[in-house]
């Protein structure tokens, strides 16, 4: 009877880290439907995460506090600001399967992060695991119309500094892990929505963001966003803390097959050899991360 209960219990679990997945595989949909309706995805992401955010401290009031005892907060709110600004404006603007595929570096990033923030030196696998995903790279980045594998356009750089600030979100995650867990995901969805804020007040004033113009049905849809954004969060939560890292690790990843496969299917992306192959070798080498046995991670 404990062995079905635990079952049950992991097979809940996964499905919670699905449901994660799928929403932010899909978040590209509704952000590129806001912009169409006159808000750009800076200004869609301020609002968003900035209602969620008072959605938490309406609920936890309390957890403001955690930024008096831990200022160190603040590094990690700047760092998930970060990756938001650039997944959230890069799907946006971009090729979405490229995108994903440069923003899912993050784990190879985290090795070189790890080891500057956290001083957890890179282990041989763990080196030849970076050496797979950045060999993936420049297939995906190397184009017809390009000499060299350098990054084509706003949209691939977005999504490489993205990806980092997600690997420095996580280090950030374990450095700070004795902070109160309600202040640390405020501090994410709170830099989320002031870094979205600044950089769009920013590229407004470079006339590089216009002026925001929201429609009644755009209303509808960020709201929309900001709850499936925030059933996404708890379902992460739920699920990350029944299984194991490795486990959600792997789930996670169906992220890339969700965002690949609707935006193919809507005419935002296209699959050609060049991809398909830069992207199993990036994607190989995430798995090959995630099955990592934990006495290398703790080297």
């Amino acid at each position: 009877m404990q062995r079905l209960h635990a079952r049950r219990a992991s097979s809940w679990a996964a499905a919670a880290l699905v449901l994660n997945a799928l929403v932010w595989g899909l978040s590209w949909w509704p952000l590129r439907q806001l912009q169409g309706y006159g808000l750009h995805p800076l200004w869609t992401t301020a609002l968003v995460y900035l209602l969620v955010t008072a959605g938490l401290l309406a609920v936890h009031f309390k957890a403001w506090r955690g930024f008096v005892a831990y200022p160190q907060l603040w590094w990690l709110a700047v760092a998930a600001g970060l990756t938001n600004v650039g997944f959230n404006w890069a799907v946006t603007v971009g090729d979405v399967v490229r995108v994903v595929l440069l923003f899912y570096l993050m784990p190879a990033w985290s090795v070189l992060v790890a080891w500057a923030l956290l001083g957890e030196k890179p282990t041989t696998a763990s080196l030849l695991r970076l050496l797979l995903a950045m060999a993936g790279v420049l297939i995906v980045l190397k184009t017809p119309d390009s000499a060299w594998p350098v990054p084509q356009g706003g949209a691939d750089w977005l999504a490489l500094m993205g990806g980092f600030s997600f690997a420095v979100t996580n280090a950030l995650l374990r450095k700070y892990g004795q902070a109160p867990s309600g202040s640390r995901m405020l501090a994410m969805f709170g830099g989320g929505g002031l870094m979205a804020a600044a950089t769009a007040l920013l590229g407004w004033q470079q006339a590089l963001v216009p002026a925001p113009s929201l429609q009644a049905a755009g209303i509808v849809v960020a709201l929309g966003l900001g709850l499936a954004f925030m059933a996404s969060n708890a379902a992460l939560q739920y699920g990350a803390a029944r299984l194991a890292a490795s486990t959600t690790a792997l789930v996670m990843l169906t992220e890339i097959l969700f965002a690949s496969l609707s935006a193919v299917a809507l005419g935002a992306a296209e699959f050609s050899p060049r991809i398909v192959l830069g992207g199993s070798l990036i994607v190989l080498a995430a798995l090959l991360a995630a099955i990592a046995p934990a006495s290398e991670e703790s080297h």
